[in-house]
């Protein structure tokens, strides 16, 4: 077959002397594990010598970008243990692998602290150059084994554009359509944790009965349309409506969700709000829980939920 470069489409002329087509993934600029879609037949499939078709094909569509992305440069020095101080990013290149380090940190913090089940749970980080595209962790990969070589970086379209590894659908369906709608969320955590999941059947909020639940106060929703394992773009979209515009949320007999301006705070989000809801289950076993007032639990929310806040509290961790 005879592939040929119109815009961001590759016509296919059919090789007469075969039944299928074959494009080199060379010709058009693919890799291993890249999924293309086709006009009349479904899809496209890579292999490693490359692409094999129905000889139907009248054109590919591929509508990639010829991403320029070095994750090993911007590399920052370590700072100083104990270091409260934010990490000054001088480059697009400084920021984002600053970033990407605090993200496979991240995956490594969660195993740490249980948060790993199976295949469940992504993190996701916005690239801050193409703001479209967001860094994940690839699928099926346990969370303590992550390193920032181990990311793969997607687009709005759910294809993988960096790495050579599967995006979980769930992952694309949650994150894509929360990143869309929030310009403001650069991160996203969510996962099955203990205490998240099992809070999460209640179909109810976090009540403000601690300093550290005060965070949440009038800050996170419940989301409680579960209708099964999230696989479709829709479901994510009507998450992401939910979230509106607060900080977490509760997805009803699922777990939880948290968001951040930075990996710093979707993390810490996370971290703490599993806390609380574990906090919230012993209180409630043992007897009469005592309400902190809305205006007071509104006054420590700017104390304890603030930017600031998540990150500086996320630094020892």
């Amino acid at each position: 077959a005879v592939a040929s470069k119109v815009g961001a489409k590759y016509s296919v002329a059919e090789n007469s002397a075969t039944s299928a087509l074959h494009i080199s993934c060379l010709d058009i600029g693919l890799g291993k594990g890249d999924y293309l879609w086709t006009s009349p037949n479904s899809f496209v499939a890579s292999a490693n010598c490359g692409l094999y078709c129905g000889a139907m094909v009248d054109f590919v569509d591929i509508n990639l970008r010829n991403l320029n992305i070095d994750i090993s440069k911007g590399k920052l020095d370590q700072k100083e243990k104990g270091s409260l101080l934010p990490i000054e990013c001088k480059t697009i290149e400084e920021t984002r692998r600053y970033n990407l380090e605090r993200l496979a940190s991240g995956f490594r913090m969660f195993a740490h602290f249980g948060f790993d089940e199976g295949i469940a749970g992504h993190i996701t980080y916005r690239d801050p150059e193409h703001e479209d595209h967001f860094w994940v962790n690839p699928f099926g990969m346990h969370f303590n084994q992550i390193c920032v070589s181990d990311l793969i970086l997607v687009n709005k379209d759910g294809k993988v554009v960096l790495g050579d590894k599967p995006v979980n659908t769930a992952a694309f369906a949650i994150h894509s359509s929360l990143h869309d709608a929030r310009p403001d969320v650069n991160a996203a955590a969510h996962s099955h944790s203990m205490y998240g999941k099992t809070f999460s059947t209640f179909g109810r909020l976090l009540e403000p009965i601690t300093q550290d639940s005060c965070a949440f106060f009038d800050n996170h929703v419940l989301f409680d349309d579960y209708t099964g394992v999230v696989l479709e773009g829709d479901e994510g979209k009507r998450i992401a409506a939910a979230l509106g515009n607060k900080k977490a949320a509760i997805l009803k007999n699922h777990g939880l969700l948290t968001t951040g301006g930075t990996v710093d705070e979707a993390l810490w989000a996370f971290l703490s709000m599993d806390r609380c809801c574990q906090s919230q289950l012993v209180a409630e076993a043992v007897g009469q829980v005592e309400r902190i007032s809305d205006e007071t639990a509104e006054m420590t929310k700017g104390q304890e939920g603030s930017e600031i806040a998540y990150r500086l509290s996320n630094q020892p961790i």
